[in-house]
């Protein structure tokens, strides 16, 4: 077997010093002829010039100390010229070290093939030379000696050079060679080093893998355009313009540039509330493909880019049953947040009373499903609820309810009769203590804008009646889950006092809505909202609509359940006070909510006057014909429904210095009582505060009125001078004893 290619290089110029020495002047054709031969092996061009300079010099001495020696000059001259040819030897040493063991060329696949030999030849000599020994150049210290490489084997191919073994030591010995010590020898970048982790494996034995040449990264995008989550961020969002300026992002997951997760920050500043709509121009992208999800520092914003939506195959209804009955804290699971955390929602507020839910979803959106789940929820919590349904059978849970109205009037009753609860508890409770003895309430208003919107016959009754709601009734623990098509200001009966309560007295969830009426901007903006457009939710998950095509409609697949990826229904944005809106998507109702009651009856109302006179109560107006003066006490409203006026009969009100007044069928004074009462307007007074201590509930001034006989014109002015006299209160309306 012949020398190497190695052995080769590292001996030639010895041989180019010794040939001379006999061939003479010959030798220049040797020489030449280990230039050619080291040319045809594909030496580096480095080492090659290297060579031939150094096979030139020795050739060169060799035939100067021959030519002394034929002309019998001094042999001490001949030697002398040993000297040149060894500083030439020493040189062409050096330089070849300089130089990273040799690589095949790309695509030369022979060559490749018959130089692997040698290829692993030359790497384990610079092993031995440099890191283990034996073999060591003088003036170098080995890094660990006996660290020998075994089982070296090669991985060599057009587009990468590498080799891998295990570095191995006598046993009780320890490993101690670094990445950057191997990277030192190979001169290549420490990252192209890979050790393995000496925890996995004995002290004495560490694998290794070397990547003398490194694969090429493939180029992505265009010279000059942002490609990277972070050059893109920089480029477009983070900018004045953009939709978070001045903030730098953090990548902590990537996979693609259509499925990442970062964290953007703003340094020692609030990054507040995102405009979402923005955000998803400025990264190219809809708005369903990215979530937010804001963290516990104000200054920082997580946020999540999506190829395939994480909510797409939905969490199933029974898998979450036991996060449906309402945790200590109040709240009950309503689904799942994008980023795989349950999302709750509260019902209750121990110790404070009940909580709002501002409910918007258009038709196909999953509003009726997240309804039901909700009446489930209160059924397994021992909360009663009080369904107010205008379009009648539209809610299959139904029959949780303990009163339901179906249909525009019944439901108009069902208003009425919460009410009715309300103003009882206010009279039973002056000051509300906690837990109550009676049951929490829920009243839930569905298509609430058939009974609210300008369009309703019922539109300034049902517009007094939930704003009283809305107000006053958490403390007395009821509320109000209000569910409209749209979060325009008229499905609410242009009232920004329904809307304002509902969010700040519990949350709100965001479903798809009709296109061109979903948008959370201008008059419709939500704070913690801005720039939601949920007409841009869409109707399937991208992809659907190729899978629709290509079924087979030969036949109809009647035992097919729908999966919870064939729609997007209940996807939307959960928000609760205080925070962002984040996305997130309602439970798969896989069974029935009614089936999971557990055949209970639904949970009751207290018996109380309200509840008792129901059926007269939803049958009664509460306000008069022009939709004013809505009757402020449970006295007022149980006169009304037993249509007999409000007297002092009800409640016995004495007057000072004289007898009971008397009443005229209307309930108000005849014209000699208004006289006789305008003998003195202090007389008002006294009259007005003992009326409020007696009945001890909140009136209104016309029901003052009607009660001490007297018009309201004189009522008002004495209210205003008794409460500056901080003798009496005055709450929406409503007058009370300080």
């Amino acid at each position: 077997m012949g020398p190497t290619r190695a052995q080769f290089i590292q001996y030639a110029p010895a041989a180019l010093a010794v040939v001379p020495l006999v061939a003479g002047p010959w030798s220049a054709l040797a020489a030449a002829a280990a230039g050619a031969g080291a040319w045809a092996l594909g030496v580096p061009h480095a080492v090659l010039r290297s060579l031939i300079g150094c096979g030139l010099t020795t050739t060169g001495c060799g035939i100067a100390a021959a030519e002394v020696l034929a002309t019998g000059a001094n042999p001490l001259l001949a030697a002398g010229l040993v000297v040149p040819a060894g500083a030439a030897a020493l040189a062409h040493h050096r330089n070849i070290a300089a130089h990273p063991p040799l690589t095949p060329a790309p695509g030369n696949t022979d060559l490749a093939l018959a130089g692997q030999t040698s290829q692993a030849q030359m790497i384990a000599a610079w092993w031995k030379e440099f890191i283990s020994g034996p073999t060591q150049t003088p003036d170098r210290k080995l890094i660990q000696e006996g660290a020998n490489l075994e089982h070296l084997a090669l991985q060599v191919d057009e587009h990468q050079v590498a080799f891998t073994g295990i570095i191995t030591l006598p046993q009780g010995q320890q490993v101690k060679v670094r990445a950057a010590d191997i990277a030192a020898v190979y001169q290549i970048p420490v990252s192209q080093i890979e050790l393995g982790d000496p925890k996995h494996y004995a002290p004495n034995a560490l694998p290794v893998t070397v990547h003398l040449k490194a694969p090429t990264a493939p180029v992505e995008i265009t010279t000059g355009a942002p490609t990277t989550p972070q050059e893109m961020w920089d480029a477009y969002v983070a900018v004045p313009e953009g939709a978070m300026p001045g903030t730098t992002l953090t990548v902590t997951r990537y996979d693609g540039p259509l499925d990442w997760e970062g964290i953007a920050t703003r340094d020692r500043r609030a990054i507040g509330t995102v405009n979402l709509q923005d955000l998803a121009g400025n990264l190219d992208l809809e708005t369903i493909q990215i979530a937010l999800a804001p963290g516990d520092k104000p200054s920082q914003m997580g946020i999540r880019v999506m190829r395939e939506h994480a909510l797409m195959h939905g969490t199933m209804l029974s898998s979450a049953l036991g996060e449906l009955s309402m945790d200590s804290r109040g709240y009950v699971r309503a689904g799942t947040y994008v980023d795989g955390r349950p999302a709750l929602v509260p019902l209750a507020q121990p110790g404070s009373g009940a909580r709002h839910l501002y409910l918007v979803g258009g038709s196909r959106s999953g509003k009726s499903g997240l309804l039901e789940q909700i009446l489930l929820s209160a059924h397994r919590s021992g909360i009663a609820v009080v369904l107010a349904s205008p379009q009648a059978g539209t809610i299959a849970g139904a029959s949780l309810a303990a009163y339901l109205g179906d249909g525009l009037d019944e439901a108009m009753g069902a208003l009425r009769l919460a009410y009715a609860l309300m103003l009882d508890r206010e009279a039973r409770y002056r000051s509300p203590a906690f837990p109550f003895t009676d049951p929490l309430v829920l009243v839930v208003i569905d298509e609430a804008h058939m009974l609210l919107s300008a369009s309703s016959p019922y539109h300034l009754e049902a517009k007094a009646i939930v704003e009283q709601l809305t107000r006053r009734s958490l403390k007395r623990g009821i509320g109000v889950v209000l569910a409209t098509q749209t979060p325009l200001a008229e499905d609410l009966g242009n009232s920004t006092v329904i809307r304002s309560q509902l969010l700040i007295g519990g949350g709100a969830v965001f479903l798809r809505c009709a296109r061109g009426q979903g948008s959370l901007v201008g008059a419709n903006a939500v704070e913690g909202a801005e720039g939601l457009d949920l007409s841009m939710i869409p109707s399937q998950w991208p992809g659907q609509y190729a899978k629709v095509a290509d079924r087979d409609m030969s036949g109809l697949a009647t035992e097919a359940a729908a999966a919870p990826e064939d729609g997007t229904f209940g996807l939307g944005y959960l928000l609760t006070p205080g925070s962002q809106a984040v996305q997130f998507r309602s439970l798969h109702l896989d069974v029935a909510p009614v089936s999971l009651g557990g055949g209970e009856p639904p949970v009751g109302i207290e018996d109380c006057d309200a509840w008792r006179q129901r059926d007269m109560i939803t049958q009664t107006p509460m306000v008069d014909k022009r939709g004013k003066n809505l009757i402020g006490s449970l006295a007022d409203l149980l006169a009304a429904a037993d249509g007999a006026p409000a007297s002092p009969e009800v409640v016995p009100l004495h007057i000072p210095g004289g007898p009971h007044a008397p009443t005229t069928p209307t309930g108000f004074a005849g014209p000699g009582a208004a006289t006789g009462s305008s003998d003195g307007q202090e007389l008002i007074k006294p009259r007005i505060l003992e009326l409020l201590q007696e009945q001890s509930i909140p009136m209104t001034a016309e029901t003052i009125a009607r009660k001490l006989q007297t018009p309201a014109k004189r009522i008002k002015p004495r209210l205003s001078e008794l409460k500056k006299q901080n003798k009496i209160t005055n709450e929406n309306g409503l007058w009370r004893t300080a």
